[in-house]
């Protein structure tokens, strides 16, 4: 794996939107944040561009990608917002350019699609976290949202207990692995794709919002009879966030769908981790080493910077 250097003060972060556009007030509240932290702000050149749902057109998306990894003074990549539209231009990314010029780059939600391809094609660790106009320039963001940040200014493992959520096994057992995934409905679209997600011998991230239980039971159902459960050393289930009330007269609990698909596998699998799109969100390093113990209900993360 490559491992994109630390972060130092001084430095340059980089402000791309390969997805949705952003709420540009939110997104200076969070800009002057990372300013108050010591670093440099550089926008993409279409970073507020809108066309229906994208921040522009795809070529402007991709080329604000491009020129943020060309240019070697900006250290870190921050994604703006998620929403839609990576998967548009993923077959057109220059991972050599990438490759020749590692550095952190964050986000989550939509941006799973380009976590899975930059590190299966180049290598790269990246970082699932919470973005900067729908996250951290929410003026009641989680402190520890912000506080998980830090990870990039030295290499630090991080460990996941129930002291910071309630945690629940749902089958035991205790496995390692390079920690992967993100969001579900963007890991099972890239099924049948060159960017097709590899779960072998890997500790499996999921997280969604929006879905209901029937739709986590379809995804779910695919990454089965795709081998990608099979193939897993184990689970994180992090937050699957509905905000419409479910009736469980009329439906399954997303608990016993996870049961259904994961609980049975003879892996370990944990759910009730506050990954994803939910406060506070707890930032990780995808492509680092883990190891997840279902008995003690506790995961375990390698740094993800040097």
């Amino acid at each position: 794996m490559i491992y994109p250097n630390r972060l130092y003060e001084g430095d340059t972060i980089g402000v791309i939107s390969p997805a949705g556009p952003p709420d540009m007030e939110r997104l200076d509240i969070a800009i002057d944040w990372l300013e108050q932290l010591g670093f440099n702000v550089r926008l993409g050149q279409h970073v507020g561009d809108k066309y229906g749902y994208l921040a522009g057109s795809d070529q402007g998306r991709l080329d604000d990608l491009h020129q943020m990894f060309l240019d070697d003074t900006v250290k870190a990549i921050i994604c703006s917002r998620g929403g839609y539209g990576t998967a548009r231009i993923t077959d057109r990314i220059d991972f050599d350019l990438i490759r020749a010029h590692p550095k952190v780059f964050w986000g989550y939600s939509d941006i799973t699609y380009l976590h899975t391809a930059i590190r299966q094609q180049t290598g790269l660790i990246t970082f699932h976290g919470p973005m900067l106009a729908s996250d951290l320039g929410d003026p009641d963001v989680a402190l520890l949202s912000k506080q998980l940040f830090s990870q990039l200014f030295q290499p630090m493992s991080l460990r996941y207990d129930e002291h910071l959520s309630s945690l629940e096994s749902l089958s035991g057992g205790t496995a390692e692995g390079m920690l992967v995934g993100g969001n579900l409905s963007l890991l099972v679209s890239t099924i049948g794709t060159p960017f097709e997600i590899d779960t072998k011998y890997k500790l499996l991230l999921i997280e969604d919002i929006g879905e209901a239980p029937y739709r986590v039971d379809h995804m779910l159902n695919q990454l089965r009879l795709s081998g990608k459960l099979s193939e897993a050393a184990g689970f994180v289930i992090g937050d699957f966030h509905q905000d419409k009330f479910i009736d469980e007269n009329k439906s399954l609990t997303y608990t016993e769908v996870f049961e259904t698909y994961l609980g049975g596998l003879g892996k370990p699998a944990v759910k009730g981790f506050f990954i994803g799109h939910c406060t506070p969100h707890f930032s990780v390093p995808l492509g680092a080493d883990a190891m997840l113990d279902a008995d003690r209900k506790q995961l375990w993360i390698q740094p993800g910077v040097m």
